[in-house]
């Protein structure tokens, strides 16, 4: 850091002139980035902010609107603090307009009662600032080296969370972009005070930028994304209060450099599964994200031994019901089994698939069946076989696990819309997660079975989603956090009554004009109108989606 006017009139060669305080006491932590003597009354324009300005006060006007100007200009522009020597032209005190100037502009005015050779003062305090820089360049080289090395070992976020917190000496969070804790470390201190009503606290936490400090909660604040796609925030949490001097906040190298591996580490792929498995994910991935043409899919499964063309395609989600969050090597590990066991099912069937890891939870498969396959009793083996094979390995690990969701999509006649099938198998899947285990006879789900909710659950990771609710109802629960009123719970009632006002008041428990006025509220809050269908759909809409993400 800087050295501040307190630590500069600490100094030895500033001691030797007896300097004294006479205005601006209270900010004498202002940071000093430079000293500059000078005589004129027009310096201010000369300077750029930060100097600590060393004067005899020779060429001062003699008036009080100068004198009140000269220290107008100097603090528009910034300056630590101005110190005036006797023997020129003070000698016993400096002038009254001058001083109370400066104490109502709170610039530091330090009076020299015995001549110093301005040379030696700026040498001294120059040899400080040097330092200081040197200092900073120590440090980031040193936040650099952690974070590369990060990095290339692919450290997971909980370890770049850690490193963040143990550099900075205070709690880091990682949240999503609906204020949700994604990881967190307290840094020593009591977690419960950390996280305690966070999405509140968090949202009104909005500093301008990627990067920004807010004085009222004291979080610095830095945007988590890569491509150009945003998708969290780190936060570091310290005590409320402004930056002294303006300065920039000295963690915020070292935060953009955790959100940076952050976001790296989001985007290296380091599952290791077998070059076959590799193969199939990889074309999955290809139709799903149309990174690869119907024509180059086509030949490549062709290659694979899984003819597409002329074929009925049906794809297929597998999702494993979720139990205790396993480490991160377990998880991969799982998945990998996972993928295996899916497609050890294909072969016992002697199905043509495509079959690989579609994300960190879910297998895919896309079948390819002949002009004489039945749909309906190839889908019914398969599941049968995976059912068959999930539970022999679950007895010769000794830890029995309930049946993976098996989902399907409707099945397509071309390979220009497997993309189709398989996205459609995926939100079936993600749906299917909510139902309990053995709840149901079927021996896969379908389309049918997923609903609105279902679909927004799907979607609870997606920052497009997110970002949604919060063009939608962001100033709503804003205005909730800062008042602690219940304004989204008098929006949801009254949409769940069907928009029938009279209905939804006698559900709130309040009379009908409380309940109208509250109603007017939101829509002043929203600028939307509640007796518009679509305004009204669209927000419900955007309940389910905050349901689904909080969940």
């Amino acid at each position: 850091m800087l050295p501040t006017v307190a630590r500069v009139l600490d100094l030895e060669v500033m001691r030797r002139g007896l300097p004294q305080v006479v205005a601006g006491a209270d900010h004498l932590e202002r940071p000093v980035r430079w000293v500059h003597v000078s005589e004129l009354p027009d310096v201010a324009g000369m300077l750029r902010g930060g100097e600590l300005v060393l004067t005899t006060g020779i060429a001062l006007p003699e008036d009080r609107d100068g004198l009140a100007r000269y220290v107008r200009e100097l603090d528009e522009v910034g300056v630590a603090g101005l110190v005036v020597e006797f023997g020129r032209r003070y000698f016993d005190s400096l002038p009254r307009a001058l001083v109370h100037a400066a104490e109502q502009r709170g610039l530091p005015l330090i009076a020299l009662r015995r001549e110093l050779r301005f040379v030696a003062v700026t040498e001294a305090v120059h040899a400080l600032v040097v330092n200081a820089q040197l200092d900073q360049l120590r440090v980031s080289e040193a936040v650099h080296q952690v974070f590369n090395e990060l990095v290339v070992e692919g450290a997971e976020p909980p370890e770049v969370i850690r490193q963040v917190a143990r550099m900075a000496g205070a709690p880091v969070v990682l949240e999503n972009l609906a204020h949700q804790v994604l990881a967190h470390d307290a840094a020593g201190r009591p977690e419960t005070e950390l996280l305690e009503d966070w999405e509140r606290r968090s949202r009104g936490v909005r500093p301008p930028g990627r990067t920004g400090h807010d004085p009222r909660s004291g979080w610095l604040v830095t945007t988590v994304g890569a491509r150009g796609q945003d998708w969290g925030r780190l936060v570091l949490v310290q005590e409320p209060g402004p930056l002294p001097g303006g300065e920039p906040h000295p963690h915020t190298m070292l935060l953009e450099r955790g959100a940076s591996a952050l976001a790296l580490n989001r985007l290296v792929v380091r599952d290791r599964e077998s070059l076959e498995r590799q193969t199939h994910r990889t074309l999955l991935s290809g139709i799903l994200t149309h990174a690869l043409t119907v024509s180059e899919v086509a030949l490549r499964a062709q290659a694979l031994g899984v003819p597409l063309e002329g074929r009925r395609l049906v794809g297929v989600v597998l999702r494993q019901r979720r139990g205790p969050i396993p480490a991160a090597l377990e998880a991969q590990a799982r998945l990998r089994d996972f993928t295996e066991l899916a497609a050890g099912a294909v072969r016992s069937c002697r199905l043509s698939a495509l079959v690989g890891a579609l994300d960190d939870e879910g297998v895919g498969v896309l079948i390819a069946l002949g002009t004489q396959q039945d749909e309906h009793a190839a889908l019914d083996a398969f599941s049968a076989a995976l059912g068959r094979m999930s539970a022999e390995a679950g007895r010769e690990a000794a830890a029995p696990a309930p049946a993976p969701v098996v989902a399907v999509g409707s099945s397509v006649g071309s390979v220009r819309d497997a993309r189709r099938t398989l996205l459609e198998a995926t939100q079936v899947a993600d749906a299917a997660l909510h139902d309990a285990p053995g709840g149901r006879t079927a021996s896969y789900y379908r389309l049918p079975d997923v609903r609105l909710r279902g679909l927004l659950h799907l979607l609870r990771d997606d920052a497009r989603l997110q970002t949604y609710v919060e063009r939608e109802l962001g100033p709503l629960l804003a205005h909730d956090a800062e008042h602690n009123g219940q304004l989204v719970q008098m929006l949801r009632i009254y949409l769940e009554q069907g928009r029938n006002k009279s209905a939804a008041a006698d559900a709130a428990h309040l009379s009908r004009p409380s309940f109208y006025d509250r109603l007017h509220k939101v829509e002043r809050i929203l600028g939307v109108d509640l007796d518009q269908v679509e305004s009204c759909l669209s927000l419900h809409v955007a309940l389910l989606a905050l349901d689904a993400v909080r969940r």
